[in-house]
């Protein structure tokens, strides 16, 4: 693991792409099929990123794994009701623009597009209910949480709900490094 020091330092190199957005906390609760998470809430930055033309990808990339979220990947999100039982999740829209659907079917639907980062919980269903072809996002998830697939099964409970209990808190936001808006929403939570 690399110094605290070389964390803000590889943070500062990649404030070139960050821009002044309003965090928009959004709590989802159970609804009986996902499990959600009442206590931690799903976490959207409009606007949050000014990517560059050529590969912002990369830039979103380097600006996650410098404030200690990875395992990036990049794709588009699932058509189908899934959450994460065991990790929190990171979405950085690089490409493009979709139509989300949080909380399950009962939950809410956001229109997200490119510089947009959603920060998801351990717990909260998400799914694309429509999306432009090109529509792209890096995710990734805190260093030391490995993701798993859960679908709203029956079976799946109460495992998932011990699961999301275990789930350590993030040590950084994402996007704004160890003092970021994210420990204002999560890490002040009982």
């Amino acid at each position: 693991m690399p110094p605290q020091e070389d964390l803000s330092l590889a943070h500062t190199r990649n404030t070139n792409v960050i821009q002044p957005s309003v965090v928009k906390p959004i709590v989802l609760r159970d609804d009986g099929t996902y499990p959600n998470n009442e206590k931690l809430p799903l976490l959207l930055y409009p606007a949050a990123l000014k990517l560059p033309q050529h590969d912002p990808a990369t830039k979103i990339e380097a600006l996650f794994k410098a404030n200690r979220w990875a395992g990036a990947w990049r794709n588009g999100i699932y058509g189908f009701h899934h959450y994460h039982s065991t990790a929190h999740e990171v979405l950085g829209v690089y490409g493009g623009s979709a139509r989300v659907r949080l909380g399950g079917e009962n939950g809410i639907s956001l229109e997200v597009t490119r510089g947009d980062v959603v920060i998801i919980p351990a717990g909260v269903a998400h799914k694309n209910l429509g999306s432009d072809p090109d529509f792209r996002v890096v995710g990734a998830y805190p260093i030391g949480q490995s993701w798993d697939m859960c679908y709203g099964e029956p079976q799946e409970r109460p495992r998932a709900d011990r699961n999301i209990a275990r789930v350590d808190l993030p040590g950084s936001d994402p996007v704004h490094g160890v003092d970021g808006p994210m420990k204002d929403h999560w890490l002040s939570e009982d």
